[in-house]
């Protein structure tokens, strides 16, 4: 077979899966970015608008609000769950039975965000669960844990790190795992243990597997929606919505689908920027080693 038919038979190998992947993101994509410009209530024709849509987007104090909770999120996402992940890790590591020990963590990660949301509402609603404990213990005044910003988002934040948290350490483990026995015998025959072994050895090897840990948790917070719907569906009013959610209510809920667009391309780019940046730092720290 001459070169030109490989060619073309490798097309039409890649054709299928690349109209695929064009039918269901790239052309969705293009709608969303054209209604964006549009005012459109999903019924009559869209109205071209130009860029008032992302012009009423900030100057919304909800949507301003949506953002700092997303933030809240992101920051919290990367010190909660992966940090405790990489903790638990370290600890049941080389630990006799340790992978039993990281099962019970594991369990969460199979119950859907909704799952998740709707058992933690369960324990932290008003007179919950949480609250008859503490009652019971004699403390009779308790925070609100559900309705008071930014209370709330911490403990949704919380809720997520109990669905995450065994994941990431499984993946720290796997990662540890794959560290070789000679660097780790070496430094400690010259006294490294504890914190100093970790700092100059573990963590270093660990490195790029961390990257990849964080960069999906710094996606995955950015897109935070169904804990959220679950356990305050972003209220009261919507003091606890992320961007997601208030793209959700925007397009869905209040028929406003040229605003909910513009709210979904902002949070895309967003989300592009933020991996690339990232993406971008920790290549030109491996390169500067």
């Amino acid at each position: 077979m001459k070169k030109e038919q490989y060619r073309w038979a490798a097309l039409g190998f890649v054709a299928p899966g690349a109209l695929l992947v064009a039918v269901l993101l790239y052309l969705p994509l293009l709608w969303t970015l054209f209604l964006s410009f549009t005012n459109y209530n999903g019924l009559a024709d869209p109205a071209w608008v130009g860029l008032a849509n992302y012009k009423l987007m900030f100057e919304d104090p909800d949507f301003v609000g949506s953002m700092i909770n997303t933030l809240l999120w992101v920051a919290g996402t990367l010190i909660v769950p992966v940090g405790l992940g990489l903790v638990l890790a370290l600890l049941t590591f080389n630990m006799k039975g340790g992978v039993w020990l990281r099962v019970p963590f594991l369990i969460p990660y199979a119950i859907s965000g909704i799952g998740v949301g709707l058992i933690w509402s369960f324990v932290l609603q008003s007179n919950g669960a949480l609250d008859q404990a503490m009652h019971f213990f004699g403390v009779m005044s308790t925070p609100r844990w559900l309705l008071d910003a930014p209370t709330n988002t911490i403990v949704m934040i919380l809720a997520a790190a109990w669905q995450g948290v065994g994941v990431n350490a499984l993946l720290f483990t796997i990662g540890l795992q794959s560290i070789p026995k000679e660097p780790l015998e070496a430094a400690r025959l010259d006294g490294a243990n504890g914190f100093r072994l970790f700092a100059n050895i573990l963590w270093p090897m660990l490195r790029p597997l961390t990257t990849v840990v964080i960069g999906l948790s710094i996606v995955a917070s950015l897109k935070t929606f169904d804990i959220v719907l679950g356990m305050t569906k972003g209220g009261p009013g919507r003091i606890s919505e992320t961007l997601a959610l208030t793209m959700y209510k925007d397009t869905f809920v209040n028929s406003q689908y040229g605003l909910g667009s513009a709210i979904a391309v902002f949070l895309t780019v967003v989300t592009l920027v933020a991996s690339i940046l990232y993406l971008r730092q920790q290549l030109s720290q491996k390169n500067a080693i």
